[in-house]
């Protein structure tokens, strides 16, 4: 992974509501990765009530490996810097977003990430929460 590329995708996710082109007017070259008010699921983006708390964290996803079914209460972009991961959304299907995608994460529906390729999925995640509200919540 590339510093650079990880600094791009940090200042985007958390200045992602400024466009490329008021970056730019200020001086940073940019490229606009994502602008939306909807998940993935096409469902309204709902933010937390509270004291804002922004976490941020780079998820990786061995070649064959999946994570836990589970659900965001919060809204989280997440930005693949390495490999294709596939989400299984249940009813809602699966998707498939590869190296240089990004995606704001459904919430409060059931998922699960999965790596079915040969290289390592290195995710940069960031969550839009607040203090006493979990980011991720495991589903039984």
């Amino acid at each position: 992974m590339k510093p650079t590329l990880v600094m791009v995708a940090a200042s985007t996710a958390i200045v992602f509501a400024a466009s490329a082109h008021a970056v730019e007017e200020l001086g940073y070259p940019a490229k606009e990765l994502l602008a939306t008010g909807t998940d993935v699921l096409g469902q309204p983006i709902a933010y937390p009530a509270g004291k804002p708390k922004i976490t941020s964290a780079i998820v990786t996803i061995q070649p064959g490996g999946e994570g836990q079914l589970h659900r965001h209460e919060v809204p989280m972009y997440a930005y693949v810097l390495q490999g294709v991961v596939t989400v299984d959304y249940g009813k809602h299907g699966t998707r498939v977003f590869k190296q240089g995608e990004a995606i704001m994460e459904a919430q409060h529906i059931p998922h699960k990430g999965m790596n079915k390729g040969g290289e390592p999925v290195a995710l940069l995640v960031v969550y839009i929460g607040a203090e006493g509200t979990p980011n991720a919540t495991p589903v039984k």
